[in-house]
């Protein structure tokens, strides 16, 4: 595959006002996916914009929408919106084209865009490149003529749709009457719509993370803090947390005694829900190299398979596509339920984890541990420069870390797709030996970093 130039494994990314996130990076996105999907008709072509709440999203979203309208292209903007959303309207609305302005779990100072095909699935590798190909032309090549350039709205109902849709999934004969539910949204995109929601179906919520400035997205809360949440939980005796994180595809869950329960326990719980009603396609789940060997084990013991994708919920989504899956996701809490969202949902998917607590009638925490985890030791390495993987004492070290688990465990040595990271993993049923590996590994990459 050609050399990704500004896409990632999700989108750009990246620090504001610094290269790839900059204003002219964003209209160089916007007149090259412009100019790529419009089409030889005549019709009106259609892109539709949405954000979570960081301060650089001002500055990206203008430059975003001049390049769409100087390639000809109406562009709709929706404000803060849920990732998942955006990829809804973007199917709903009947857009060529759909963007989110975000940077996810990431902290204030970084952004991204990630975009949606009309269809509101993630743009394939190949598009991506085409796309990258054409971000380096001319800036006034390819302009749409005076009278024919792009109309720019915003519309307010953005929020109220998708809580509509989000609502529509919870089982109709089910109510969350009764139920005390703490929901954490990272003073992020599902500010708003996550308590609406929740409360509309009956619950008495207790909301968190539901006052953006601007800078204080993800900051010690959401989905990737799950300590604010376990100490809401515990202080308002709710009967369960749900964090998301800051576009609200991921989602975190803690039991009523404050413990976290992460995404291969939720896909677990929902797989054999969903096996047990027969609504689980595919014959299994699909998730990415990271997820526990114990969710293999919990599934293989139910006759389902768990298939492995590379990290990336995209991949995931491909495979599910590809293999007519309907459950999927990562660890982290990205969980896909495609009979219900083109991407990963937190709200959704929480709403599924709702449904088995409201069915079952037993606690969270009887719910929660799906399966045994193995123990897996994941840490990330930050390097300045080169390229630490390629290093032979690397590659030695990796090797002989998978000798000594072979057979009960396994090791997984990658690039981060969004920063300069490498990540180490390993997993095994022998704890002291998982460590002594992962300590061999890392004391390799570092070395190899300088």
């Amino acid at each position: 595959m050609a050399e990704r130039r500004y896409f990632g494994t999700d989108g750009i990314r990246g620090r504001a006002n610094s290269h790839p996130m900059t204003p002219e990076v964003a209209l160089r996105v916007g007149l090259a996916a412009g100019r790529l999907f419009m089409s030889e008709d005549d019709r009106r072509h259609l892109v539709v914009i949405g954000k979570d709440t960081r301060l650089s999203g001002y500055m990206i979203e203008p430059a975003l929408v001049a390049g769409f309208a100087s390639a000809g292209m109406d562009v709709i903007t929706f404000g803060p919106l849920p990732t998942p959303g955006v990829a809804m309207m973007t199917r709903s609305m009947r857009a060529d084209l759909g963007v989110m302005i975000s940077a996810s779990h990431n902290a204030f100072m970084d952004n991204g865009i990630k975009l949606f095909g009309p269809d509101g699935y993630k743009l394939s590798d190949s598009v991506e490149l085409k796309i990258e190909a054409m971000m380096d032309a001319e800036l006034d090549e390819d302009l749409a003529p005076a009278d024919k350039l792009g109309r720019v709205k915003r519309i307010d109902d953005s929020q109220a749709r998708y809580i509509e849709v989000a609502k529509a999934t919870f089982p109709k004969a089910l109510s969350l009457k009764g139920l005390r539910i703490v929901i954490d949204c990272a003073n992020g995109a599902g500010y708003r719509v996550a308590p609406t929601t929740l409360y509309e179906l009956g619950a008495e919520v207790f909301p968190l993370g539901v006052e953006p400035n601007g800078l204080n997205i993800n900051a010690d809360c959401g989905s990737t803090h799950p300590q604010a949440l376990s100490a809401a939980v515990n202080l308002h005796r709710a009967d369960i947390g749900i964090a998301l994180d800051g576009d609200a595809d991921r989602v975190i869950i803690c039991d009523e005694k404050g413990q976290v329960v992460d995404g291969d326990q939720i896909m677990a719980l929902v797989a054999r829900d969903w096996s047990e009603q027969g609504l689980l396609t595919g014959g299994g789940v699909v998730a990415t190299v990271m997820s526990n060997l114990g969710l293999e084990r919990a599934l293989l013991a139910d006759g389902l398979t768990l298939e492995r994708t590379k990290v990336g919920d995209r991949y995931v989504m491909e495979r599910m596509r590809e293999g007519g899956f309907n459950v999927g996701g990562e660890q982290s809490g990205h969980i896909i339920l495609r009979d219900h969202a083109t991407t990963g949902d937190g709200l959704v998917s929480a709403l599924q984890v709702l449904a088995v607590l409201v069915k079952s009638g037993r606690p969270m925490s009887a719910l929660a541990r799906q399966f045994d985890p193995v123990p897996q030791i994941l840490t990330n390495i930050r390097y300045a420069a080169g390229k630490p993987m390629e290093a032979a004492s690397v590659k030695a070290a990796i090797a002989g870390g998978e000798a000594r688990l072979k057979g009960q465990g396994r090791v997984l040595v990658r690039k981060s797709g969004t920063e300069k990271l490498i990540r180490v993993m390993a997993e095994g049923d022998d704890e002291a030996l998982v460590e002594s590996v992962v300590e061999d590994i890392c004391a390799a990459v570092k070395a190899a970093a300088g």
